[in-house]
């Protein structure tokens, strides 16, 4: 039955009206446990998945979703009914998967598969333990976006939600709500986070609001979880042991170009939590003459104030009574290196300075900023370059810089659907990576991990820039581009072979970077400053 969608009233709170006017447990049970299919029993909420054709909901001109009020006394269905996929209804890449023959099978055959907005999906049940392959071994290349069906149901809702078109925002919550899951594929996994945010930009006006409620990520898991998710992390993914690596090796170039040995202090402006550092100070203990007489890390904290939201920023924020300082001091104590930590709060770094860090000429001085700069916003929300200013002051002997390199042409990216969709961008290869490094097997630690990197759902600022921005405000402010070396690029290339052959590295011979993609696309950035 095709009904007739009534043109909605221009009106900049008419989103708000409708959820001042809907029960409100309905969203804010999302915050807690948006995978509770119990929670939608209100008739407001009353569209049935199977009772929609799915190809009218395939782009945001397509015909309109059924009207509210019509759909708020239903007529019967036959809950028991399935409807059977045919290939008018199915994307090419589809038909050709092996999988979705399956299911379409499964389903005619009285099974759990369905057509939801013309893409074949299986719905979840229970937990897909065992059920989910490694992203490398599916069907389509995982940048095939006709089998990526998360994105087409979270973009046009999110888009929906732009054009304050409350009946589709409504059919769109409810499908991601039947098919979103925290196991099973990366589409099931970023359908659940992404509708955790699309809820959560509903119901919280507020950007510094945090969204961590209910879900599993650094803040809220155990401190001992917490290590063991960074470690067994590095272990199968090169997402941050890549440019952790170039770093450390980037830091021995630095230290062998000095004409004397001298005292080596590294500001760590970073999301490693120590994991890093291990590494490094071995190979110090290997330079000819020994390591240096003393190695100073300064580390640069994480603020958890809820005013300027770092709550939400991916991976910067540990577990409440959680530091590594006193394991890291022991394991340079075994091996014989003279280590002091100091730490200070972001938001010294406004008015950073040599005193505040307490430098000395005498010492050779390496700023390490990884994944970190984009978000320090409550320093200078419209101009990073005057920070980076405040970093060249310190005369630095080298700057490594690893961010984040999604593509984006626009310069604050637009509307909130425009965000949103670079946000969901990066998060599916995040997922489809972790996917592929945990082979599809459900851990603690992968849900750990990627509960943590969907806060860049909720961050507004998390993708609006690459490497192409960061490195012409580099040359601005005076520093000058350094070619990474040939021992730290091979050792970089070996590190790559460890992991899935989805991973490739890049050398850029324009500016010298190191570039980290997932199959054929952009990640991350590693560059190197003097």
């Amino acid at each position: 039955m095709t009904i007739e969608e009534p043109e909605p009233t221009p009106s900049s709170d008419y989103i708000s009206e409708w959820l001042d006017s809907i029960d409100g447990s309905f969203l804010s049970s999302f915050l807690v446990d948006p995978y509770n299919s119990n929670q939608i029993s209100s008739d407001q909420w009353s569209v049935q998945a199977q009772d929609v054709d799915p190809v009218s909901f395939t782009t945001a001109t397509s015909t309109a979703p059924p009207d509210p009020i019509a759909s708020s006394n239903p007529q019967p269905s036959d809950s028991s009914k399935k409807r059977k996929a045919s290939d008018h209804h199915v994307p090419k890449a589809s038909r050709n998967c092996g999988t979705n023959r399956n299911r379409r099978t499964n389903e005619a055959d009285g099974g759990d598969g369905a057509v939801e907005h013309g893409v074949t999906v299986k719905k979840s049940v229970g937990t897909k333990r065992g059920s989910a392959k490694s992203a490398g071994n599916n069907c389509n290349n995982g940048n095939n976006r006709e089998g990526r069906w998360a994105e087409q149901l979270l973009n046009p809702c999110a888009a929906a939600i732009t054009a304050e078109n409350l009946p589709r925002v409504q059919h769109l919550l409810y499908v991601l709500h039947e098919l979103a899951s925290p196991t099973g594929d990366a589409n099931h996994r970023l359908a659940a986070h992404g509708l955790r945010a699309l809820t959560h930009h509903l119901s919280s006006p507020s950007p510094a609001s945090s969204v961590s409620s209910g879900a599993i990520n650094f803040a809220s898991t155990k401190p001992q979880l917490f290590q063991k998710s960074l470690i067994r992390f590095d272990e199968v993914s090169p997402w941050f042991k890549f440019p952790n690596k170039i770093a450390n090796n980037s830091i021995l170039q630095i230290l062998s170009e000095q004409y004397q040995s001298s005292n080596l202090h590294i500001v760590d402006i970073g999301v490693s939590h120590g994991v890093q550092w291990p590494t490094l100070l071995e190979a110090l203990t290997r330079r000819p003459g020994g390591p240096p007489p003393l190695v100073r890390l300064t580390v640069v904290s994480a603020a958890t104030s809820e005013c300027d939201g770092s709550k939400d920023i991916p991976f910067a924020i540990a577990p409440p009574g959680c530091s590594y300082s006193s394991q890291l001091l022991s394991f340079a104590k075994s091996i014989n290196i003279n280590l002091q930590i100091n730490r200070i709060d972001n938001h010294q770094l406004q008015n950073l300075n040599a005193q505040i860090i307490n430098s000395s000429p005498s010492e050779t001085l390496i700023i390490c900023a990884q994944f970190r700069l984009h978000h320090l916003n409550h320093i200078n929300p419209d101009n990073r370059s005057d920070f980076l200013r405040v970093l060249r002051s310190l005369d630095p002997k080298g700057m490594i810089l690893s961010e984040n390199n999604m593509d984006c042409s626009c310069s604050k990216c637009g509307d909130f659907a425009t965000s949103f969709s670079h946000r969901v961008e990066y998060l599916w290869r995040f997922l489809d990576s972790t996917s592929a490094a945990f082979r599809g097997r459900e851990s603690d630690e992968r849900r750990v991990m990627e509960g943590e990197a969907a806060k860049t759902l909720t961050n507004l600022d998390e993708m609006n820039e690459g490497k192409e921005k960061w490195c012409e405000r580099m040359r601005r402010v005076g520093f000058v581009e350094e070619v990474f070396g040939d021992d730290t690029i091979n050792k970089a290339r070996t590190l790559l072979r460890k992991y899935d052959s989805n991973w490739e590295m890049r050398v850029e011979e324009k500016d010298g970077c190191l570039g980290l993609w997932w199959k054929g696309q952009p990640v991350s950035f590693c560059s190197l400053w003097k």
